[in-house]
Order: C-alpha cells, then sequence, then structure tokens
C-alpha cells in the first residue's frame, strides 16, 4: 500500500483529474458538477485508497483472481460506495430533474409551441451520433449512451449510460459537461454559418402573457401524455414535470426552493463525486474514451445544426417572423444555450432582444432530450449486454 505502489495508470489518472479541476476552478468550466468529479477521480486514483473508499471484490482463496465485480458483490464497503448507490440504482439524475423543474419557467413554450419542433429538431446529433458509433464498432446500447451527449444536457446522458453502457460512465460524464461548457465557442460560429445577416437582424414579436393556470396544467398534460406513449421516459420527465409543479402552483414555495437549492446542490455534489470514483484507468485510459469524445463533439454540433435548421425552415414558412438564431437554443443546456442566442443578435442590433423568445426551444429540448433517452431506453435497454450490432439483430430475431 502507500503511493509508491500504485501503478502508471494511477499517476495519469491523478494528473487528469488535476487538469479537470483546473478547467472547473480556474476556466470556470461546468465547475458545479466538473468540480465534484474531477475530485472522485482524485480520491479513487490515489494507491490505496480505493480499498479504503470503494471497498474490495471477492477473490479466488486459491488463485487471487477477482471472481465478481458486480456492485452488490463489493466487500468491505466504503464511503464512495454508498454514495454511488444513488448512481447504481438511477436515483440521483431523476432527482436532479425535480430541481431543474422547480427552476424552470415554460413559458415561453407555452406561449409559442412551435418551439417544441425547434427542440426535436436539436435531437438531430443525438441520432447521428448513434449511427457513427456503431459504425466505429460500439455496440448498439453503448452507441445510443454515447448519443445522449448531443442533448447537452448531462443528467440525461448519465441516466441512460448507467442503464445501458456503465463502463463508459466517466468518459460519457465528462465529455457531456465539458461541451455544455464550451457552447460559446461551439454554437457561435456554426450560429453565423448558417445564418443569413438579413435573418440575424429580425425581430420577433413579443410573447403573449401566459396564464396560472396554463402554467399548472402543462406539466400535468404532458406528464400524462409521454407517460403513456413511452413510459421508459416518465422516471425523468415525471421529476421534471413535478419539479415544475412546485413552482407554479404556488402553494408549496418551501418546497420549490429546497428542491432547488439545498437538494439540487446536495444531490449535484453526490452525483458528481460517484461518476469520477469510476474513473480508474482501466476503463478510461482507453481508445473509446477519446473516441467518445470524439462522437459527442459532433454529436453536440448536428444537435445546434439540426435545430437552426429547423428555426430556419420556420423563418421561411413565416415569412421572416422568426428569427433562426433561437434555433441553436433547442439543445437542453439551460439558460446557456438560449443566452447564446441573446448575445449572438445583439452583436447585430444591440435592441435585439431574443432571450425569452429563445428559452422556448431552451426548454423544449430539455423535454425533447427526456424523450430521446426514453425512446433509447426503450429500444436498447433488452441489448445492454449484447456486444455488436450483428448480436443484437440475433437477439431481435430469437424474442421474435
Amino acid at each position: 500500500m502507500g503511493f509508491m505502489n500504485g501503478d502508471w495508470q494511477n499517476y495519469v489518472m491523478l494528473l487528469i483529474s488535476f487538469v479537470l479541476m483546473y478547467l472547473a476552478i480556474v476556466r470556470k468550466f461546468e465547475p458545479l458538477l466538473l468540480l465534484p468529479i474531477a475530485f472522485g477521480m482524485f480520491l479513487i486514483n490515489i494507491p490505496g485508497a480505493s480499498e479504503q473508499l470503494w471497498g474490495t471484490y471477492p477473490t479466488d482463496p486459491e488463485t487471487g483472481e477477482i471472481i465478481s465485480n458486480a456492485y452488490d458483490d463489493v466487500e468491505n464497503r466504503g464511503l464512495l460506495w454508498y454514495l454511488y448507490f444513488g448512481v447504481d440504482k438511477v436515483i440521483y439524475p431523476p432527482l436532479i430533474f425535480l430541481g431543474i423543474g422547480a427552476m424552470t419557467d415554460f413559458g415561453p413554450l407555452i406561449a409559442n409551441p412551435k418551439s417544441m419542433l425547434i427542440g426535436a429538431g436539436a435531437q438531430l446529433g443525438i441520432f447521428i451520433a448513434f449511427v457513427l458509433a456503431i459504425l466505429l464498432g460500439f455496440s448498439v446500447a453503448a452507441a445510443a449512451a454515447i448519443a445522449m451527449i448531443g442533448g447537452a444536457d448531462g443528467p440525461t446522458a448519465i441516466y441512460v449510460t448507467k442503464i445501458l453502457s456503465e463502463s463508459y460512465l466517466p468518459a460519457i460524464a465528462i465529455a457531456a459537461y465539458s461541451y455544455m461548457a464550451l457552447i460559446p465557442i461551439i454554437q457561435k460560429p456554426l450560429m453565423r454559418l448558417l445564418t443569413t445577416k438579413k435573418e440575424r437582424l429580425i425581430k420577433m414579436e413579443q410573447l403573449r402573457t401566459v396564464s396560472k393556470l396554463e402554467k399548472v396544467l402543462f406539466p400535468l398534460i404532458v406528464t400524462l401524455v409521454v407517460g403513456i406513449i413511452l413510459p421508459s421516459a416518465i422516471a425523468l420527465l415525471g421529476m421534471l414535470m413535478l419539479g415544475n409543479l412546485f413552482r407554479e402552483s404556488g402553494v408549496v414555495e418551501r418546497l420549490s426552493s429546497q428542491v432547488q437549492n439545498g437538494l439540487m446542490n446536495t444531490i449535484t455534489v453526490f452525483l458528481g463525486i460517484s461518476v469520477g470514483c469510476k474513473a480508474t484507468g482501466e476503463m478510461f485510459l482507453a481508445l473509446s474514451t477519446l473516441e467518445i469524445i470524439g462522437l459527442g463533439l459532433l454529436s453536440f454540433v448536428f444537435g445546434t445544426i439540426g435545430g437552426l435548421l429547423i428555426a430556419k425552415l420556420m423563418c421561411k414558412l413565416t415569412k421572416g417572423k422568426i428569427n433562426p438564431l433561437i434555433g441553436s437554443a433547442g439543445v437542453s443546456a439551460v439558460p446557456m444555450a438560449a443566452r447564446i442566442s441573446e448575445d449572438v443578435g445583439r452583436e447585430y442590433d444591440p435592441q435585439n432582444h431574443l432571450l425569452m423568445h429563445a428559452m422556448g426551444p431552451n426548454v423544449a429540448g430539455v423535454i425533447a432530450s427526456a424523450i430521446a433517452a426514453g425512446f433509447l431506453l426503450a429500444c436498447f435497454t433488452a441489448f445492454a449486454d449484447v456486444g455488436t450490432v450483428s448480436a443484437a439483430l440475433e437477439a431481435v430475431g430469437a424474442v421474435a
């Protein structure tokens, strides 16, 4: 035991954890989750710390080889094992959605329901990355997990990955939150490339006022409809809408405040440390990690492009009433993506305020990413342990 007994992988992972801490603290890249992830990675890779913080796996008494590395079989369980329970049983991501719902105003989406089309279009990156991941040799389940990076929704990506392909959890989580932090760098060039100056100068009409009744009914209707059509999305979407109902009902302000502050912050810390503690050398230091990072970037790029193209089409169909810049806000990074639409619009006309118009597609993206996650889970949960596409097809044939 001790520092000198670690192998090279421990020290490389410690170095990576320091880089992530630098990005979180100095560069302020998604620090609320990237910092706990980095520290969890730092803790678990200190030589000798894993046995104390996580536990030990059962070994064969004669050969000394590990006979099971399953979560439930861990012996001498430590602190991080217990914290990881919320990830293993997929408890943390829905609770994060509960907090997001309490912080989200769906008013802009209710006032302009067409925004949902932009949010749906921004999921294009998920399905393109899914196909590319399969072409690179990932299993269908792993490809579905990797593709969720394009939704720009960290909790959703973690939720899907834990169910479909847990071994890639650290790489996917880090990629998802890193790209969310890089939204201005990724999106602004695409927004300028895919829109004309005339389109960027379009001023949109002020949104109508949304009544309290509409805001209260919205989470109930969405939960009911999606729950009936796609039950696999109900854990995430149901918690999102419950949090929003707390907010909009106006009768449980204490619960709403607690959910979006105390509970949200606590779960964020637990989730970050838990994900980081799975980033060991044997899992993280592989070619697949670089492939995941590359696929995640492509997924994010095509998600932005999908939203912009749908917004451009809507601009044409409405004869110039919709500014295509709000299309990039279709990814579910709330409210960062909407702010980017506002910033780019004001670069060309300081009096052009697009923030509230962009919030419609932005919150629509949150709903759309949860629905996309539910769709992927419904399609591929049965293949979580199937290695290749051909094996998956054989499994489908066997079921049929």
